[in-house]
């Protein structure tokens, strides 16, 4: 399988016996070299998880979590048919035709928002098919074969991923945080719609330069959730 996959300069694989974000947070834990894509190919979902070596302190680093969501929408995008609708949710939720579609997980070495980590890892899991015959049990869920997308190769899928996720690496890199925004702005669901995050809940206004989530509450005052509270503990 690894053979038959072809990523970007900078970039290489790893078939990954079981976890791909597993194994990626392990590699990365054993200082692998950035640029290691992870991924399991099956029948059911598919993974993909990249290793980052950041040299910037981790509440700017955390930019790869909507960096490599704004990647593989682009690179659904170009491989589903047009009316397959894609989004994204703050905290890595994947949505495909407004149902929930797998989702994006971020770890670091560290979690002191001032500090550069030694790594980053960030990795998705995505359903091809429904856990069961009957979808609507769960109509908030689904799977992208369930969507229209039975044609979109998972092998390309993560190439197309790996590939334009570099590109906004690239452009985050040498142009600022600025057009990445207006991306993922307009991929971002639940803008101007309630929510809730742990104790709190009120509007999603949308996020500030670091992604934090901006919410206002019922009684007008905006609180900032910082992008590191969706950081998980290292698997």
């Amino acid at each position: 399988m690894s053979n038959e996959l072809t990523f970007p300069p900078l970039l290489w694989g790893e078939e990954a016996p079981d976890d791909a974000f597993v194994h990626a947070c392990m590699r990365a834990a054993m200082a692998c070299d950035a640029g290691l894509v992870s991924y399991k190919l099956g029948v059911s979902q598919i993974q993909g998880a990249l290793v980052f070596a950041p040299e910037v302190p981790l509440r700017l680093a955390m930019a790869m979590l909507p960096v490599c969501g704004v990647g593989f929408q682009n690179a659904l995008g170009a491989l589903a048919p047009p009316e397959v609708a894609v989004h994204l949710q703050w905290d890595g939720g994947i949505l495909v035709n407004g149902a929930s579609c797998g989702r994006f997980r971020i770890v670091a070495s560290n979690a002191d928002p001032e500090a550069v980590p030694d790594w980053l890892v960030v990795g998705f899991t995505l359903p091809l098919l429904p856990p069961n015959e009957d979808t609507g049990e769960t109509p908030d869920q689904t799977a992208l074969y369930a969507e229209g997308c039975a044609e979109v190769s998972p092998p390309a899928l993560l190439e197309a991923w790996a590939r334009h996720t570099l590109n906004w690496i690239t452009r985050w890199e040498h142009e600022g945080p600025r057009p990445l925004h207006a991306e993922w702005r307009g991929l971002a669901h639940g803008i101007g719609e309630p929510i809730s995050w742990g104790e709190k809940s009120g509007t999603f206004l949308g996020v500030d330069e670091d992604f934090g989530m901006l919410l206002r509450d019922d009684a007008g005052e905006t609180h900032l959730v910082p992008l590191t509270e969706v950081l998980e503990e290292t698997p």
